[in-house]
């Protein structure tokens, strides 16, 4: 039997609470860890990912999912993006940082629901979807216990290379929006993001941290279709690490078959393959 434990976390550096899960066959043996993170817009119970942490956990694996802190979603709220002001102050800084939370708190016994003797800590490998890729990447660079990642559609660049006439209106007026079209929402997106790219742009730069400081195996998987993130994105982190095993799949567009909500209790047949990739190279750096 599967057990799902969630579990809450206050942000150091923000002091903002979020809340993430674990999902694993309770067998008292130590597993390896999947730590996923989502991208944006998105959310830790989007669509098929409660299944993908099924899938996961029936493949072996301890897999926690998160919140990343400022996303638009509030514990014990609707489970949807709603806090659009907190969404408006997120920034790639505060994620990573909240990734790193995550994976202290792991470390720290007694500070998750998971019982130690569950966890191999040993084999902590990331996956990141979209933006979240990125994210993984740039966290794996600066954090020695990851050793191994995964990119789902991955971005390859965190600079937008806005254009310089709407970077000047948007420090004027402090605010962009962008619209969610699933939900019909304007999503604001303040100026401080921008700030904080340039505060922190060593930290942020995918091409220099994949090329300089990722050491660890590396997965890179993307469908062919992919209307959001092109498929370019994937080619391009390979330059960056030519060792890196690339996955492309045909026909498969930015969620792989997904939908929010999402009502089968199996994974779109895209996600089921991708899913199924993505264990086969994490069991094999053990």
């Amino acid at each position: 039997m599967l057990v799902h434990s969630p579990f809450r976390l206050t942000g150091t550096r923000h002091g903002r609470a979020f809340e993430a899960d674990a999902t694993y066959r309770a067998d008292g043996r130590a597993k390896p860890v999947a730590l996923f993170v989502h991208g944006f817009k998105g959310f830790k119970d989007w669509g098929h990912f409660p299944q993908l942490a099924d899938f996961f956990a029936a493949a072996g694996f301890v897999f926690v999912k998160l919140n990343l802190s400022h996303n638009g979603v509030v514990p014990g709220g609707t489970g949807d993006l709603e806090d659009l002001d907190a969404f408006g102050r997120n920034n790639f800084s505060i994620e990573l940082d909240d990734i790193g939370q995550v994976i202290d708190a792991l470390f720290a016994p007694g500070a998750t629901p998971v019982p130690p003797a569950e966890l191999d800590l040993t084999r902590l490998g990331l996956v990141g979807h979209s933006r979240g890729g990125g994210l993984v990447l740039l966290k794996a660079a600066e954090d020695p216990r990851v050793r191994a990642v995964a990119t789902w559609a991955g971005i390859a660049d965190v600079d937008q290379h806005w254009p310089p006439a709407l970077l000047e209106e948007w420090q004027r007026t402090g605010v962009l929006h962008v619209p969610n079209t699933r939900t019909g929402q304007q999503l604001p997106l303040h100026y401080q993001i921008v700030e904080d790219y340039h505060a922190h742009r060593l930290r942020l730069d995918i091409p220099h941290n994949v090329r300089r400081h990722l050491r660890q195996p590396l997965l890179l998987v993307h469908g062919e279709e992919d209307e959001t993130v092109a498929v370019a994105a994937a080619h391009a982190l390979q330059a960056l690490r030519p060792d890196a095993e690339l996955l492309l799949v045909p026909g498969a567009l930015h969620m792989f078959g997904g939908a929010h909500p999402w009502p089968e209790a199996t994974l779109p047949e895209p996600a089921r393959f991708v899913a199924e990739r993505t264990a086969a190279f994490f069991h094999r750096q053990s």
